[in-house]
C-alpha cells in the first residue's frame, strides 16, 4: 500500500477555504432561485393535476441524473412519475409518451439535442412539457407549456464548466414541484408509508395493528385479586415481562412487571393480590396509532413495554426488546 503524503499547511488552508466557497456559492444559488421563483410553478402544479398519466421525467448528463431524483420523489409523495433517457426515446421509447402524460424536461441550456425528438413527438401529439432550464429563450424553453426558468448564476466550478450550483437548483426546484403538488394532493403521512413500507422510515410509518399481524398473541393476564405466585407464574409464561390485570369486566385495569414483583418480595407476599402491586392506569397505545408512536411512548416513559387495547380490553402487548430485535429502535 502506498504511504500517504501528508498535505503541507498551507495546501489544507487553500483547499479548506475553496470547499467553502463553493457551499458559499450554493447557498447564493439557492436564495436567488428562492426569489425566482413565481406563479410558473402554480401553473406546472396545475398541468400535471390535470393530466391523468403519469409525469415523465427526462434530462441528458447530470440533468438526467437529478431528474432520476425527482422522479423518484414526485412518485413517493402521491405524483406517478418515472424516468427516461431521452436518447432511449429516440430509439423507441418515444411510446411511453402517451396522450395523458406530462413530460417534464430538463437542461441547463434548454439545448440539448437528445431533447429535440422528445420535444418535437410532444408538440405533434399535445402532449403538455414542463421546463427546468436557465434559458427560457431555448429550444426546450419556447416548447414549454410552462417554464420553470432558474437564475443564471455562476457554477463553482472553478473553469465554470462543470455542472454544480446550476445541478443543486434543479434538484431544488424538483423537490419544491413534487412539495407543492404533495400539498395539493392532501398527500398524508398515512400515504406516505404505504409508499414506504420497507426500511426504517416504512417501519416507523407502520400502524400498530398491521406490526400485531400474524405476531401478536393475547398478553399474558391475570385478575385483580389473583395472588402473588398466581401473578408470578403468569409473568413467567407470558416471558414479556409484565401481565396484564384485568377487572371483572376483563377490562385493563392495570399492569404488573418484573419491577413491581422485585419491590414486592421486600414485603410479605403471602397475602398480597395482583391489586396490591400493580401499577394502576398504564400506558396504553390503540391498534391504529403508528410504531413511530409507540416507539416515543416507550422512550419518554423509560418503560421496557405497554399493551395495546382495544374496547378496554388488551390485545397484544409490545416489547422493547422486540422492537430493538425487528429494527424499529435504532
Amino acid at each position: 500500500m502506498n504511504e500517504i503524503t501528508p498535505s503541507a499547511p498551507q495546501d489544507i488552508a487553500a483547499m479548506t477555504d475553496r470547499a467553502r466557497e463553493v457551499v458559499r456559492l450554493n447557498i447564493e444559488a439557492l436564495e436567488a432561485l428562492e426569489r425566482s421563483i413565481d406563479v410558473s410553478l402554480a401553473r406546472a402544479v396545475d398541468v400535471i393535476m390535470s393530466r391523468p398519466g403519469y409525469v415523465v421525467v427526462t434530462g441528458m448528463g447530470k440533468s438526467g441524473h437529478i431528474g432520476g431524483k425527482i422522479a423518484a420523489t414526485l412518485a413517493s409523495t402521491g405524483t406517478n412519475a418515472f424516468f427516461v433517457h431521452p436518447a432511449e426515446m429516440s430509439h423507441g421509447d418515444l411510446g411511453m409518451l402517451r396522450p395523458d402524460v406530462t413530460l417534464l424536461a430538463i437542461s441547463n441550456s434548454g439545448e440539448s439535442r437528445e431533447l429535440r425528438d422528445p420535444l418535437i413527438y410532444c408538440q405533434r401529439n399535445n402532449i403538455p412539457v414542463i421546463a427546468i432550464t436557465q434559458r427560457p429563450a431555448s429550444f426546450l424553453g419556447r416548447n414549454a407549456a410552462v417554464c420553470l426558468t432558474m437564475p443564471r448564476v455562476a457554477e463553482a466550478c472553478p473553469n465554470g464548466l462543470a455542472p454544480t450550483t446550476s445541478t443543486l437548483m434543479t434538484l431544488a426546484l424538483g423537490d419544491a414541484l413534487a412539495m407543492a403538488l404533495m400539498d395539493r394532493r392532501q398527500f398524508t403521512a398515512t400515504d406516505f408509508g404505504l409508499h414506504h413500507p420497507g426500511g426504517a422510515l416504512g417501519m416507523s410509518l407502520q400502524s400498530v395493528r398491521e406490526w400485531m399481524g400474524d405476531n401478536a398473541a393475547v398478553p399474558a393476564s391475570v385478575p385483580l385479586n389473583a395472588d402473588f405466585g398466581e401473578v408470578v407464574s403468569a409473568i413467567t409464561e407470558g416471558r414479556k415481562g409484565a401481565v396484564a390485570v384485568l377487572d371483572e369486566a376483563g377490562a385493563l385495569a392495570g399492569i404488573v412487571t418484573d419491577g413491581d414483583l422485585r419491590r414486592a418480595f421486600q414485603r410479605d407476599t403471602a397475602n398480597l393480590k395482583a391489586s396490591d402491586i400493580m401499577g394502576a392506569n398504564p400506558i396504553t397505545v390503540d391498534p391504529d396509532a403508528r410504531m413511530s408512536d409507540v416507539v416515543d411512548l416507550l422512550t419518554a416513559n423509560k418503560i421496557a413495554n405497554l399493551f395495546v387495547v382495544e374496547d378496554g380490553r388488551p390485545t397484544a402487548i409490545v416489547h422493547i426488546a422486540e422492537l430493538m430485535q425487528a429494527g424499529y429502535v435504532a
